[in-house]
């Protein structure tokens, strides 16, 4: 099922440009029928790209979260209060890893008080260049999914989208082939076969996302265990997002 796509538009946009980027995607996104289509917008977004997308086929997801109900967090924002705009939430982005130094650890806490919001989540996994060059691709993957699903069960993990994202193709250009994502998709769909049983590993949407525009999208979606992808600055201009989708 080749019908889960998700657009990060990461820290762009003020709510002007977003308003006008939604009016001109609700208008197409009338007709689709088979696809889910999810933006995760900047927290200050949240509220008016919910309202904006109201009675649309569109749902809100929000960037990242903190584990914590509520206190003394400056800056911080809870599952609460994401619950209030948005349906997803991105939890383990690389770029949460590798500026925010985001450990497998955090990211299972995020994971949890997610669920226990009713979020559903999008959870991102991925391997660095060098573990790539180093044969640790297979072991990387694993260790982040064993460590940030830790915990859940069977029911919770119905609750969960895993994005498949090679650190070294976000943001640089270099795209996985079509090959190298579907086998790493692959060994992902195994390995939840492995912790849950075949049933939850074969219904899981795995998205792939990493330099994903609408030159390699149809490629990377024919792939037998790709599901969906999570575009990033592709999915920034309306028109490009769109050609995504049609994929």
């Amino acid at each position: 099922m080749n019908n889960f796509i998700v657009g990060n538009w990461k820290m762009n946009k003020n709510r002007e440009e977003a308003i006008n980027y939604i009016e001109d995607l609700k208008l197409f996104s009338k007709d689709i029928k088979d696809t889910k289509i999810v933006l995760a917008v900047p927290f200050t977004l949240l509220e008016s790209v919910s309202k904006s997308l109201n009675g649309s086929k569109i749902d809100v997801c929000a960037q990242n979260m903190f584990y914590e109900e509520k206190g003394a967090y400056t800056g911080e924002i809870s599952p609460a209060m994401i619950k209030d705009f948005a349906k997803y939430v991105i939890i383990g982005h690389s770029e949460r890893r590798k500026y925010f130094n985001e450990t497998n650890e955090i990211i299972n806490k995020k994971i949890r008080a997610a669920l226990k919001h009713d979020l559903k989540i999008i959870f991102c996994i991925g391997e660095t260049l060098d573990q790539r060059n180093n044969n640790e691709t297979k072991s990387t993957i694993e260790t982040q999914l064993r460590e940030g699903l830790n915990g859940l069960n069977h029911e919770n993990i119905k609750n969960v989208i895993i994005a498949y994202e090679p650190v070294w193709a976000i943001g640089t250009g270099n795209t996985a082939t079509s090959k190298q994502a579907q086998e790493v998709h692959e060994f992902i769909r195994q390995l939840i076969n492995d912790l849950y049983n075949a049933e939850i590993a074969s219904n899981l949407i795995i998205i792939y996302g990493g330099s994903v525009n609408p030159n390699n999208a149809n490629e990377i979606l024919s792939m037998k265990d790709i599901n969906g992808c999570l575009p990033g600055g592709a999915s920034l201009d309306p028109s490009s997002f769109i050609k995504i989708i049609k994929c």
